[in-house]
């Protein structure tokens, strides 16, 4: 159901009442069922891409060291509030209707794990970036408590703080990990489990990073081979137009990487006063951006489109009463962001009452390839990607773009006519440099099994 900002403002003075039941299967389950329900953590960056561990080694060392690296970690929507919806409701864009940054109030309220998790009588907070759109005074529904900011100010910034919206001064990462702590150490009196969202907005634009960390040198970067690609002919017009650098590259990889080190020094802070609390042990904590980023891949500078640095994030799990602690082996499974609200649910023990596009991540479940879709808000405008769905698996992908836009309710519109496509063989061509549908025969499309791919598609996008 599609609200808009008046309609969920009615629909969230009451909600309706529902039981958590435990599930039969996986870690999670047991632990609930023996009455020691998990903490949950999750910590979601803003636009960070894979390739940023460098800037992230206590986090890593924590959540890998003690938990598991999944190394096939995706979005399905390569934007801010689309994958945001998606951590929270467990669905794809084209379910939750959150399909681009201009419409957070599509978001059913009732589909998401926070109301799943307070209704199960957790305790349940909001630390950071919400859904962009969504209007500062408004209260985040099912957060007990909450410091949401708005807008992409790193310094001094605006926030909603438990209703009252004000100017907190300071870095807004150590603001959003103060509040955070603040949060946890409630636990020491009130013995309810816990939900926590924290995210802070780095390493988005504009990067600035915390004083200190301001000229910090970061590794020498000379690109890929995707980085200053010498013939875009075969892409689409937008990625043949751009202009990205390996410099622009360096000077986004740089800032980012700048700005990630607080995040990193807030993730120790965490684990910290978690370790003092002693809940360490059952606190099921996952990390990942809501977004990777291109560094001028493709003279592309920003997301929004289906190569692999836009889609692509760091992803760890940590919870070592469920299983997950002592350094588990890398986990090669393609999992994404629709998995975080099953993984979630089932280690609370609670059956979701709505239906979740993703699978618990505590189970063996293991997908062959994953659907990635992004909608273009607002008519077509040169220098913009169409909307396009793409079918990525370990050794292919494939990319329709469509003539189709949001309107001002986000709904697609237009004719849907397919614009342009793309094949890469990634196991031959992992940086997608040819694109094997430029100026292909039908034979060579049939060889490909491109007929297949998009009867794959078209049934998983409208589904």
């Amino acid at each position: 159901m599609k609200l808009g900002r008046r309609g969920f403002l009615a629909g969230a003075a009451s909600v309706a009442a529902a039981t958590a039941l435990p599930l039969g299967l996986g870690a999670g389950s047991a632990a609930a069922a023996a009455g020691a329900r998990p903490n949950i953590l999750v910590i979601l960056t803003d636009d960070q891409p894979k390739q940023t561990e460098w800037a992230t080694p206590k986090t890593v060392d924590w959540l890998v060291g003690h938990g598991v690296r999944f190394t096939s970690g995706h979005v399905t929507t390569p934007l801010c509030a689309p994958s945001r919806s998606s951590i929270f409701s467990g669905k794809y864009a084209h379910h939750h209707g959150v399909r681009d940054n201009g419409h957070p109030y599509n978001l059913d309220q009732h589909d998401t794990i926070q109301r799943a998790l307070r209704q199960a009588g957790y305790r349940t907070g909001l630390f950071g970036k919400y859904l962009n759109a969504w209007q500062p005074a408004d209260n985040p529904p099912h957060f007990e408590e909450w410091l949401l900011s708005d807008p992409v100010v790193y310094n001094d910034g605006q926030y909603n703080d438990n209703g009252t919206v004000h100017t907190i001064p300071g870095y807004s990462t150590s603001v959003i990990r103060d509040r955070a702590l603040a949060f946890l150490d409630k636990a020491a009196t009130d013995t309810r489990p816990w939900f926590a969202f924290v995210a802070p907005k780095a390493p988005h634009a504009p990067n600035t990073p915390e004083p200190k960390y301001a000229d910090t040198t970061v590794p020498v970067w000379n690109g890929r081979p995707s980085v200053d690609e010498a013939d875009r002919s075969d892409k689409p017009a937008w990625i043949q137009n751009s202009t990205g650098t390996l410099a622009t590259g360096r000077q986004v990889r740089a800032n980012q990487l700048r700005t990630l080190l607080s995040v990193d020094d807030a993730v120790q802070a965490i684990h910290d006063r978690l370790a003092a609390l002693g809940q360490l042990q059952n606190t099921l904590v996952v990390y990942l951006g809501d977004n990777g980023y291109t560094w001028a891949d493709h003279g592309w500078s920003k997301k929004s489109v289906p190569y692999l640095p836009s889609v692509e994030v760091p992803f760890y799990v940590s919870w070592p009463a469920g299983g997950l602690g002592a350094g588990s082996p890398a986990d090669h499974r393609i999992v994404a962001n629709i998995d975080i609200a099953p993984t979630v649910l089932e280690a609370a023990g609670i059956t979701p009452d709505w239906a979740v596009d993703g699978h618990s991540l505590l189970g063996p479940y293991s997908r062959d390839h994953l659907l990635v879709e992004w909608w273009e808000q607002g008519p077509h405008q040169a220098g913009s990607p169409h909307t396009w769905s793409s079918y990525l698996s370990r050794t292919e992908q494939y990319t329709e773009y469509y003539k189709l836009h949001t309107d001002a309710d986000g709904l697609p519109v237009g004719t849907g006519e397919v614009a342009f496509r793309e094949y890469y063989d990634l196991d031959a061509d992992p940086y997608q440099l040819v694109n094997k549908l430029y100026q292909a025969t039908p034979a060579q499309e049939q060889a490909l099994g491109v007929p297949a791919l998009a009867a794959t598609l078209n049934a998983e996008r409208t589904a």
